[in-house]
């Protein structure tokens, strides 16, 4: 049988999308990342992508009329490389309808909280302004709420300190982990 194709969709350093791209690499994810899709061009998940020899689709919303038309645009390049799951990874923006109704089910995205908690922008600082103790990280599939789509997998990181430069880390490491397994444990069930 041949590998499921992931995309990955990031805005910006692409960390998590070097943690799934390794986790295809060693085995560990069985799957190929066919497509890498940001919406800045220039953005250092490129980078990262072409160390991993993954093609790259970059554009500007701006260029296109409506989200409608760049997400046309994106789903006839999500065919051509005939992709079978959407990982949103630090992606800042809502998907709509012309990816939701397409890739139903099959579209999914990581979040620095343990959610409902915290949903949107800046979870980290927002969390660390209510003054939580345990933070986490929330993988769930993509619908048409913020952050509000079924939960998949979670996982707790606990910091009782108050240096963002000290949470963070933790937290990606703690993605880093989460979200290549929970992409293995979906593609077994598509």
């Amino acid at each position: 049988m041949d590998k499921k194709r992931i995309a990955i969709f990031a805005s910006g350093n692409g960390s998590n999308f070097e943690a799934i791209a390794k986790a295809c690499a060693d085995g560990r994810v069985d799957a190929e990342v066919a497509l890498c899709v940001t919406d800045r061009p220039g953005a250092y998940v490129t980078e990262r992508a072409a160390r991993f020899g993954v093609p790259v689709v970059e554009f500007r919303p701006r260029d296109y009329a409506s989200k409608a038309d760049f997400e046309t645009m994106l789903l006839t390049r999500l065919r051509e490389k005939e992709v079978d799951l959407i990982c949103l990874a630090g992606y800042m923006r809502i998907i709509g309808d012309v990816l939701l109704e397409a890739y139903e089910g099959r579209i999914i995205n990581i979040h620095p909280s343990l959610l409902p908690a915290f949903q949107g922008a800046d979870a980290i600082g927002q969390a660390m302004e209510y003054g939580v103790k345990i933070y986490g990280v929330t993988v769930h599939y993509v619908d048409h709420t913020l952050d509000g789509g079924k939960i998949i997998s979670q996982a707790a990181v606990q910091y009782e300190g108050n240096l963002r430069e000290e949470l963070e880390p933790m937290i990606h490491a703690q993605e880093h982990v989460l979200y290549p397994a929970t992409v293995q444990k979906i593609l077994k069930e598509l």
